[in-house]
């Protein structure tokens, strides 16, 4: 079955009357005027909020490389804040980017503000009443960025609640929550309103405390004599001298137990450094006594054959106020 040429002139030209009248009616009009502006708007918004995130992850990648192509050991605390102000401002933007698109599409659609007046009122109670955990986050973490608490690669222990703690490296700030990293690789995500208490253990500076017992039988006067000797060659050792503000100190005894009397040593670091530069100690202490011959009981200080110390030894971390640096 064929269709004459006049047949498929009538056909083409119906299509074409009807596709005349669709953009010509309500619909069509609506669609060419509102719905391509409103399409314009939420393309424009998401192109915008993209644009954003590239501003936002460049300026932290160039930190990022800033303190890669230095020769610093740390990052300073302007380039910590730096990357922490760099996320916040974006996190913000897009969340104002998001409220203009939407007044902006209700403006196109003609809704009239009177009759949004009462869903409002309801809706802003609903928010205040379950909302209130958010707006604690939003208010906490405005804090703690302007404050300076800690900032991005910091090392943070984090009092959430009456008593647990999160403690790692701050991979991300935010109005909302602070992302840690622990030593074992594991992400915490802590809503900022539930932080009570945070410990910055790599702010400006650090302090390593080492505490080494020996036996009451050993004459105090030779350990003294071994261990400020100890702290004289730390500062003449080329990795060493890199992660300590001054010459280790010193202090004397600590305390005095039934067979061992403990003697602490602090060293000044740099910040985040004070557990690689307490090992350092440890391993220079523990040869420095074997050398001198300073040996104590089986419970305490250095076992016959082996170079460890005692686990009742090990390194406790302290943060001092801090001073500046001369």
């Amino acid at each position: 079955m064929t269709i004459s040429s006049s047949a498929a002139t009538v056909l083409a030209f119906s299509v074409a009357d009807r596709w005349h009248d669709f953009w010509h009616g309500e619909i069509g009009v609506w669609i060419l005027t509102k719905g391509l502006r409103i399409a314009l708007l939420l393309i424009g918004g998401l192109l915008a909020a993209r644009f954003i995130s590239w501003a936002a992850q460049r300026v932290v990648r160039r930190i990022d490389a800033e303190y890669q192509e230095s020769d610093q050991l740390v990052r300073s605390e302007s380039a910590k804040h730096r990357q922490a102000v760099a996320s916040v401002i974006s996190w913000v933007s897009v969340a104002l980017l998001f409220v203009i698109v939407l007044v902006e599409v209700t403006d196109v659609l003609a809704v009239p503000v009177a009759s949004l007046v009462a869903p409002a009122a309801v809706l802003g109670a609903a928010l205040g009443f379950g909302a209130q955990r958010i707006v604690q986050d939003l208010l906490a973490g405005f804090f703690i960025i302007t404050e300076k608490q800690y900032g991005f690669g910091d090392l943070v222990r984090l009092t959430i609640g009456a008593s647990n703690e999160a403690e790692g490296t701050v991979e991300d700030v935010t109005l909302r929550v602070t992302k840690l990293r622990s030593t074992e690789g594991e992400m915490y995500t802590v809503p900022n309103g539930q932080i009570v208490k945070s410990l910055n253990l790599s702010k400006d500076w650090a302090r390593a405390v080492v505490d080494i017992p020996v036996s009451v039988s050993v004459d105090l006067n030779v350990v003294n004599d071994v261990l400020n000797e100890v702290a004289e060659r730390a500062t003449e050792d080329a990795e060493l001298s890199k992660l300590v503000l001054d010459k280790p100190q010193l202090m004397g005894v600590e305390s005095i137990g039934v067979d061992t009397v403990n003697l602490r040593m602090v060293a000044r670091t740099l910040p985040g450094k004070q557990f690689e530069v307490g090992r350092r100690l440890r391993v220079r202490v523990v040869r420095a006594l074997r050398r001198a011959g300073v040996v104590t009981s089986s419970d305490a200080s250095v076992a016959a054959a082996g170079d460890i110390i005692h686990p009742a030894a090990a390194a406790e971390v302290q943060i001092a106020p801090q001073e500046p640096k001369k």
